[in-house]
């Protein structure tokens, strides 16, 4: 059994192979998992379980603990390892780093989407959030979107972007910290959200047709990220239908009569295998990213095929 470092982790992947990984393994069988949540908005634990023919088995487990990030020095808000069991021998292959595993798999989740669903001429890149998700996010996204020109950040805590905002600039990305959130909507082609929020932060009425809504962050029946009321005007996909299903940005729209279950046209695995219609350039698209230990997986066994080769 090996262990594999946040710091080993990100050595060994890149975009172009994780979004690759991502795409192969959604062409092949669906996987079998189930999950659970035990705790409340001050602290929680979670744990997701999953068996994927051809890749074989993994569990996550994560501490969720929001205050972290406001201990002096800042902690991790999640702390967490991710287990693999071989496909095989049906042993334990592996712990991995969890919040990085969730960085890259996070993120490639979301691009990998959105190659699908944002218009390719897509300029202008809203991200909300300052965690290492939302770092990652801004990553992915310039990867398959050369078009973009402009990354607009937004954070509660307008300063905890400065340090982002500095990198992208060293990198020749045109990177702007936003204070009006509505402005930034307005002017946005991709928004994507990875916040904690129980409050909708984006507002119906500033999403233009045609813009790719990304909503990454809440996990929890309570948490949502845009107003129920623009879902009821989006075409919607998802990339796991159980674990969306648990999600406030989904749950809430359901519940309050935005949206019905038909409205849900496909889940990641559709949208890989071009079971969907095809995006005109006014539609306005929304994809929950709820997550799944099947992403996890797919990553987790990419990490470790390159460490072998590289021994």
């Amino acid at each position: 059994m090996q262990f594999l470092s946040a710091e080993r982790i990100s050595s060994l992947l890149d975009w172009d192979s994780v979004l690759g990984a991502l795409q192969a393994a959604h062409l092949g069988p669906r996987p079998v998992g189930d999950s659970f949540f035990i705790g409340d908005a001050d602290y929680g634990m979670l744990s997701r379980g999953v068996i994927l023919p051809g890749l074989g088995a993994g569990l996550k487990l994560a501490s969720m603990c929001p205050a972290n990030s406001h201990a002096n020095p800042p902690r991790p808000v999640e702390d967490a390892a991710f287990i693999v069991i071989d496909e095989k021998t049906k042993t334990i292959e592996a712990i991995l780093d969890g919040p990085e595993i969730t960085r890259w798999k996070t993120a490639a989740d979301s691009a990998l989407a959105a190659t699908k669903l944002s218009r390719e001429d897509s300029a202008v890149l809203l991200v909300l959030g300052a965690g290492p998700v939302a770092k990652a996010l801004v990553e992915a996204y310039l990867f398959i979107r050369p078009s973009i020109q402009e990354v607009l950040l937004w954070n509660r805590t307008a300063s905890k972007l400065d340090s982002v905002r500095q990198e992208l600039l060293a990198k020749g990305v045109n990177a702007t910290i936003m204070e009006d959130l509505n402005a930034a909507t307005l002017k946005a082609d991709i928004i994507a959200s990875a916040t904690s929020t129980s409050t909708p932060l984006i507002c119906a009425e500033f999403v233009r047709k045609g813009t790719h809504v990304d909503l990454i962050g809440g996990y929890r029946s309570d948490m949502q990220e845009a107003e129920s009321a623009l879902l009821g005007s989006a075409r919607i996909f998802v990339d796991d239908r159980e674990t969306s299903a648990a999600s406030g940005d989904i749950q809430l729209p359901l519940m309050q009569g935005f949206i019905a279950e038909a409205q849900i046209e496909g889940d990641l695995y559709d949208l890989c295998q071009g079971n969907y219609s095809g995006r005109s350039a006014s539609d306005l698209t929304v994809y929950k990213n709820a997550g799944g230990a099947h992403l996890d997986l797919i990553v987790s066994q990419l990490a470790i095929q390159k460490a072998r080769d590289w021994r």
